[in-house]
């Protein structure tokens, strides 16, 4: 049975509707000079059970599904949801959607405060009230996870900056990579996404391709072909990009120890830590951490 939720400006799930989430706001900071400015955003890790049942909504808004599957109705028109789903809604869309109890959603969104919003997602195809598949979930997901990282810094006005720009790129990008309703992934695509999303959700523990490829139930070399293809990288370069990401947002808080930084992305040895560190991020751990202060 749907649950419905407050239609304010914060609230979207009741409690316990989710497994986790994280959100920014950024709607007490001044309007920056972009066409597209940010009021905030979250990564939903949905229960089973979950449901949203909105008749109105504050912002206009852009949803992805990232993973799992459900049921959205929108405009008063049902749609089944999966990975690589887009929709948008505002004022006046309502919307209700709910998670497949044996496939729970994870999503993100963005909401936008500015007056302009709906004509500038007009302009690329978005218009509220919208729903359409991207051909790569991996592509939309990356500029949502740097909409995430830097609306939740304490940046001030320059968060709000930030957020503007990345979020005139995700419309360029989603826009770009839409395809027609009904079009399918191809089996190739839909490995991919899969392994991929795998080691997105394991990154700390993993620690060698031969160990990804296992877990994953797939050959070593048709997974970094995969990647080669929709990706333009190693799994094991993904990998260590995450938690070198990872490692890099703990070296923000001065009481943790490189050593416990290493551990927490599953690096016994500290100097393989460094070294690997410098590698993907250009310079040292302790460097690094002196440069952000």
């Amino acid at each position: 049975m749907p649950v419905t939720a407050e239609a304010d400006k914060r609230s979207r799930f009741t409690p316990g509707q989710l497994h986790e989430a994280r959100r920014f706001r950024l709607d007490d900071l001044p309007l920056p000079p972009a066409p597209l400015a940010v009021a905030g955003g979250g990564h939903e890790f949905c229960r089973p059970d979950c449901a949203i049942d909105r008749e109105n909504s504050p912002y206009y808004s852009v949803e992805f599904v990232a993973r799992g599957r459900g049921w959205l109705t929108l405009g008063g028109r049902g749609q089944r949801l999966d990975a690589g789903t887009v929709f948008t809604y505002g004022p006046g869309v309502a919307h209700r959607i709910s998670a497949d109890p044996a496939d729970s959603l994870e999503n993100y969104f963005v909401e936008f405060a500015d007056p302009r919003a709906p004509r500038v997602l007009t302009e690329y195809g978005l218009e509220p009230g919208t729903v359409a598949r991207v051909s790569s979930v991996c592509e939309v997901q990356d500029v949502f996870d740097n909409l995430m990282r830097d609306g939740s810094r304490a940046g001030g006005e320059s968060s709000g900056v930030l957020c503007a720009a990345l979020a005139e790129y995700l419309l360029i990008k989603v826009s770009s990579l839409m395809v027609r309703p009904g079009t399918c992934r191809s089996t190739a695509c839909a490995k991919f996404e899969r392994c991929r999303q795998y080691i997105a959700a394991h990154f700390r523990r993993l620690k060698t391709l031969a160990q990804i490829a296992q877990e994953c139930e797939i050959d070593q070399a048709y997974l970094c072909r995969l990647f080669r293809r929709f990706d333009h990288q190693a799994p094991y370069q993904y990998l260590l990009r995450l938690k070198m990401t990872f490692a890099a947002e703990r070296l923000r808080d001065r009481n943790v120890l490189v050593k416990e930084v290493a551990a927490s992305v599953g690096f016994a040895d500290p100097f393989h830590f460094s070294h690997a560190f410098k590698n993907v991020l250009g310079t040292s751990p302790e460097v690094f951490r002196r440069l952000r202060e």
